[in-house]
Order: structure tokens, then sequence, then C-alpha cells
């Protein structure tokens, strides 16, 4: 996947050399290069363009939380970033890349094993891609976040280059290791709260691993249903969770858990059928998916305290597929699913996908001890702690896929290609703001709808 040596015999030191030699005609200065076109396109243009095949009365939604902070906007302007990413400079050395590996994109989730990892969490967008695209992303993310909590821009600019630099001591570190001792590493959640703990954040770390280890699916099952008439049933809370009138025809909710069964290895067939699907519901997520076709699938085993929730995600067009190539895959439901079973050390057990008509679907369990950080209540040091653990999960992803040997060559061991990359960042949170501005503006003048966030 990642561009190499023509001879594929070569030993890791000739690949490192090989990644070296890219830097003469891709300098890692160059990198921090953020100009923009003269012709970029308007970026409420190019999310209007991304709606056009998305549930119309959601959208005000999507705006409003966009709207919200520049963060915000950053989160749901994938596709805007996506295409200002394919005019900046790249080494040519490739990756199964995120797509969207913003800061709030990384969290904790539990291993088939009960254990809780670190890792990226979001692969919607997941293709192919230059590595450095989901690099400066990140970086980008930090510095916005940083900003918005109102940090000196010092101390952005040292989280964006500590991001950037964890990911070039991962890949470093994944240079030399087996191939097999890369794909079976993870970051336990125990080293990145020991670090935030050196920050004096033991509240904070507390409550996200309290939090992750409650939600599961018979957590949710006071928050999210109640029974009505001696059958339990998925609460109505509009327009975020609602029952919807099921079409005349339309495939029936047990139906299209058959269908995904389907993708499902047989062992896990047996483990699904033993739950019996009781209701369905359309939940609006995220900030960025707003608007796709979502939903959530209640089941149950043989009682009452045994559920299953299942979250049914459409999966689009990954934005980077303009710049990046097309999806070697069917369907974009098996895009994402490869994708996050590519890069992600440990993937849920029910993961799969399905199609309806037109439209193309993954399915996941809604809570399997997820958590994330509150980036909103970090400190200065605790914001620069988590960029490290960001990176670091990101070069960890990246090397899973690509030859971390020729990549490790291209950023060398010095701090040239963080500070290239802070300085992107820092250029890119100045769009993002000016960018937000202009949604800001379009909502205003009545072009774009936005609902009131919540």
């Amino acid at each position: 996947m990642a561009a190499r040596p023509k001879a594929q015999q070569q030993t890791p030191a000739e690949r490192r050399e090989y990644g070296r030699g890219l830097r003469a005609a891709v300098p890692r200065s160059i990198q921090a290069r953020w100009d923009p076109p003269s012709a970029r396109r308007d970026p409420v243009l190019v999310l209007e363009e991304q709606e056009a095949g998305r549930v119309h009365e959601l959208l005000p939604i999507r705006h409003g939380r966009m709207i919200a902070s520049a963060l915000a906007f950053l989160r749901g302007a994938a596709a805007v970033m996506a295409e200002d990413l394919a005019g900046t400079p790249v080494s040519g050395l490739r990756v199964q890349a995120c797509g969207d590996a913003h800061l709030l994109n990384f969290g904790i989730f539990a291993t088939p094993e009960r254990r809780l990892d670190f890792d990226v969490n979001d692969f919607d967008e997941t293709l192919p891609a230059p590595f450095e695209w989901d690099v400066k992303r990140l970086a980008a993310s930090v510095v916005v976040a940083g900003r918005a909590r109102g940090f000196s821009a010092a101390e952005c600019d040292e989280a964006g280059r500590a991001a950037a630099a964890s990911y070039r001591s991962q890949m470093g570190d994944c240079a030399a290791m087996s191939y097999l001792d890369v794909w079976y590493a993870r970051l336990d959640v125990s080293e990145l709260m020991a670090s935030m703990r050196k920050a004096d954040s033991r509240r904070l770390q507390d409550d996200v691993l309290a939090k992750a280890r409650r939600k599961t699916s018979l957590g949710a099952l006071a928050k999210l249903t109640e029974v009505v008439e001696g059958r339990r049933r998925i609460v109505d809370a509009p327009p975020l969770v609602e029952h919807l009138e099921w079409p005349a025809g339309a495939p029936s909710p047990p139906l299209v858990v058959r269908r995904y069964r389907r993708s499902l290895p047989d062992d896990r067939r047996v483990l699904l059928d033993r739950y019996r699907v009781l209701d369905w519901a359309r939940k609006v997520v995220g900030v960025g998916s707003v608007g796709t076709d979502d939903a959530i699938v209640l089941a149950q085993g043989d009682t009452d305290g045994d559920p299953l929730f299942l979250q049914v995600k459409e999966a689009q067009a990954s934005v980077l597929e303009r710049f990046a190539g097309s999806s070697r895959y069917a369907t974009h439901g098996q895009r994402v699913v490869w994708g996050q079973r590519i890069m992600q050390a440990a993937s849920d057990i029910f993961l799969g996908w399905t199609s309806l008509g037109d439209r193309d679907y993954y399915v996941r369990q809604l809570r399997d001890m997820k958590g994330s950080i509150a980036v909103e209540k970090l400190s200065p040091r605790e914001l620069l702690d988590y960029a490290r653990a960001c990176g670091g999960a990101l070069g960890l992803a990246h090397a899973r896929s690509g030859d971390p040997a020729s990549i490790a060559g291209y950023l060398g061991a010095g701090d040239n290609f963080d500070r290239a990359i802070a300085g992107f960042a820092s250029a890119y949170a100045d769009q993002t703001e000016r960018d937000h501005a202009l949604l800001v503006h379009a909502a205003r003048s009545g072009r774009i709808e936005a609902a009131p966030a919540a």
C-alpha cells in the first residue's frame, strides 16, 4: 500500500535510506506550507455539495453544531480540508489513512478481551492516501482546540509540535520492529492515564475511565429505552432519536440485521443469532455524520438484562476519493470496516456491513466501553500530553499498513518535520477560523438553515 523501493526484498536499512532520499524532492520544511490558492472554493459550497445525498431535514442540526465553534466547524469540515490537503506537498508514501484524524476522533474502547485501549476510533473517511494528510489534520485540530481554550500561541504551537513529534517517534520505533510485532502492538489506556496523572489530572482521568466502563449495552438500557405495554422500546427524543414510519415493502429491521449478519465470521453469527430484534429508531450522531441515514437497533437475549444495542451508520464515499483514488471495495460499508480492521489494533466483535438499495451501511455496537477525553476541560499541559498520545496512536495505526522504515527515513531523527507540521497547523487554524466565520455568516444571512446547538 505504501510507496516502496521496487525491490521488495530490500532491507529495512535500504528502505529507510529510500525514505531519506525523498527529502531531496520534498524537503520536510516544505510541509509547513499553507497558501490558500486564489481559486480556492467557497467552503460553504463544498459542504453543501457533500450534503446533497443526506437527509435534508437533519441538515440544520449539522449546521447548528458546526457554527458553535471553530473546532466544531473543523470536525464537520473533513471535505473542505481534504480538498485543501490535496494541494499540499507530499512525499509519496501512502498508508491506510483515517481521512478525519482530528483529536476528537481518538478515544478509549474495549478490546474483545475487555481491556481498555487508546486508538483512532472513527473511520468513515478511511482510504489509502498520503500519510501527511492525517498528521496535518491532527495537528491543526490540536491548535484549534488550544485556541478555543484560550491558550497562548506558544502553548498551541508546542502542542501541535508534540503531536507530530510523537508520530515521528512512534514510526521510528515501528521501523525497528518486525511486521508481526507492529501488528500486535497496542496503546493500553493506562499509558495515557499515567502521562496525564503527571499533569495533576487524576479527577479527569478517573472520570474518563469510569464513564467508559459504564458505557455498555446494559448501562444504556435504562437511558435509551422504556417498557410500553409490556414491550421494551427505544425512547423517542426527536429530532435526535425517533421512530420513523417504515415504508411499505422496505426491508424490516430483522431482515436488515440478517443481511448484515452475512458479513460476520461464523463465530460472531452464532453469538448474534442468540439475540432477537425488538426495536429500531433513527439516531443522529456526531457533527460530520449528521444527515447520513443512521439508526440504532435494540436486540435482546434470553432476559431483559441481556440487551444488545447495534448502531447502523450510513457509509458514503470518502472525502479523500476525489484526490487519492477510488476505494477498491464493492461498497463503502466494506471500505469502512476493512479500513478500521487495518488501522485499529482491536475492533468491535460485531463490526460488519450491509447495503439497502443504493445506500451502504456499516454496523457496530452502540456502546462497548467507549470513552473520550473532555478536550474542553484540558489544561495546556494536558493538551500537550493528549496531543502526544494521539500522535503516537496515529503513528502506530499508519505503521500497520504503510512502510514504517521508509516513512521513518523521510521523517528523520531531528525535529524538522515536527516544526514544519506545527507551522502548517497554525496557518490552517487561521484558515479554519476564517471558514467558520463564513459558515456563521451563511447562517445569519439565511443561505443555510441552522438549528440551535443543544
